[in-house]
């Protein structure tokens, strides 16, 4: 494990900021390959996972690439992109492996409180539509991680799949819509709090909640110095240690921008809000069982693709629908309207300019949902449930995401939509920036982050032994190797309690 060197400050190995999802997969992974390993972590809320991770702030999906359209886009030569799709059904698979592991050996709660199987179907309608996802299903279903998926055009078909939807449309409407068994809902909220549970119970791990990290600097011994106030007592105290990653969310820039490293330069954050239309009726609740997803309105951000979607959420069933986008200056759901202003510094002025002026079609389209009216908001879900009554329907708060902004050569800055890990050159400090798929692929993500800053371990025949025990596919390619997916699969859905291919086909 990376120690600090020539230094008379005694600290944890590793500091955590932010109790979310990243935070909470980092620990556990550390603590099963280096059970020695020190940990303390700060939370600037009384709670884990109240802000991304929470299941009420977008953060619910699974996201594995089924039902997600703007995962696969369409080339100007009229052909289907996958690889983006391919890499984020596969990063799902090792999520699921790696809760397998959590549950198999008795660390986390039964799978049934935060994973359930959940059919994902795409759903369009228009000749133009209808062309695309049907050569969307041939593209994707060439790849073994996509085998199952059904396709149709047939309104009868479609109306035993997705019942609200079809009742009261347009029989003259050209409609089509893809269905993948396998899909699963996930409250990402409730199995961060499971991990930290069980990280809490362990030995040299320490959680703080109502603490925020103020500032962090590197010392010269290559560790770092971090200043922390407590918001309930108002004391502050200083904590050094040789490990910082930064798991606040849209908190994470801030931090990242503080460190003054040289690969944080350059980076900035776009803001967007979000709201869902919470159905109240039970009755229609009940009609519905699946997450449908439509294709994003042109200039949208990936994360407005409107969706009709089922989840568990607190033990009761939901159905929402949306998000409906919007802006605001926060960075955080419980955050300051001074976030985006002081996050705009000389290194990152030019590309967040450049980023603004190339993505104006995304600022009006912001200012129109911003704009909405509860008829207006009614009439977008109408295009997915005809029938919709506005009485049925109050509007729920949603999550908050700032999208990346970095430096380009070409353009001077682009505006990122994904997850990105930025890391010092000599591996002691690193944040997570960005959103969706997020939280889906986080086991992913931190796999990456341990390659590049825990280099010599990660290399390791002990950590290498572990990673493989954890992740059984680890090292190799669930995309190019089919029957081990095949094992894999089944061995998570049984342990998960999940529906498997040979349930889906038969």
């Amino acid at each position: 494990m990376m120690k600090r060197k020539n230094s008379s400050e005694t600290g944890p190995d590793v500091v955590l900021i932010g109790a979310g999802i990243m935070s909470a997969t980092l620990g556990v992974l550390l603590k099963e390959l280096q059970p020695d390993i020190t940990i303390e972590i700060f939370e600037r809320l009384d709670v884990a996972a109240a802000e991304s991770s929470d299941a009420w702030n977008n953060a619910g999906t699974g996201h594995s690439a089924f039902c997600e359209l703007n995962y696969t886009p369409e080339l100007p030569d009229g052909s289907i992109e996958t690889s983006k799709a391919v890499n984020i059904a596969e990063s799902f698979e090792i999520s699921k492996q790696f809760w397998a592991y959590l549950i198999e050996n008795n660390l986390i709660q039964i799978p049934e409180s935060f994973i359930r199987s959940t059919p994902h179907m795409s759903f369009v309608w228009g000749e133009k539509n209808v062309d695309f996802l049907n050569k969307r299903y041939a593209a994707l279903t060439n790849c073994h991680l996509f085998k199952g998926m059904e396709y149709s055009e047939n309104p009868e078909q479609l109306e035993e799949w997705m019942p609200l939807i079809m009742d009261g449309r347009d029989k003259s409407q050209k409609v089509a819509a893809t269905r993948m068994d396998i899909g699963t809902d996930v409250n990402f909220g409730e199995l961060t709090r499971c991990m930290f549970d069980h990280l809490k119970q362990m030995e040299g791990v320490t959680l703080h909640f109502n603490h925020e990290v103020r500032k962090l600097k590197r010392q010269s011994d290559g560790s770092w110095r971090l200043k922390v106030k407590d918001r309930s007592s108002g004391n502050k105290r200083k904590v050094h240690t040789s490990f910082v990653f930064i798991g606040a969310g849209g908190g994470s820039l801030a931090l990242l921008e503080k460190s003054d490293i040289p690969e944080g330069k350059g980076y900035g954050g776009f803001p967007v809000s979000g709201q869902w239309l919470k159905c109240t009726n039970p009755d229609v609740i009940q009609q519905h069982q699946a997450k449908v997803y439509g294709k994003a309105a042109v200039g949208s951000p990936p994360m407005s693709v409107p969706h009709l979607d089922t989840r568990m959420i607190n033990g009761k069933r939901e159905l929402l629908f949306g998000p409906y986008a919007g802006f605001s200056t926060k960075f955080l759901k419980k955050g300051s309207y001074f976030d985006l202003p002081s996050s705009i510094k000389i290194g990152n002025l030019r590309p967040m300019m450049a980023a603004g002026i190339k993505n104006i079609p995304l600022t009006k389209y912001l200012i129109n949902q911003v704009r909405q009216s509860p008829e207006d908001r009614l009439a977008a879900l109408r295009e997915y449930y005809p029938n919709a009554r506005r009485e049925d329907w109050e509007l729920e708060r949603a999550g908050q995401r700032v999208q990346v902004i970095k430096k380009d050569p070409k353009h001077g800055g682009v505006l990122e939509f994904g997850t990105e890990v930025v890391s010092a050159a000599d591996g002691s400090i690193a944040a997570l920036l960005g959103a969706s798929p997020g939280a889906s692929t986080a086991v992913s993500i931190m796999l990456t982050l341990l390659g590049r800053c825990f280099k010599d371990e990660v290399n390791s025949k002990e950590w290498q032994a572990k990673l493989k025990q954890m992740i059984p596919s680890y090292g190799e390619s669930l995309g190019e190797n089919g029957q081990l997916l095949e094992e894999v699969r089944e061995h998570t859905s049984e342990v998960l309690g999940l529906k498997n291919m040979e349930q889906v086909q038969k």
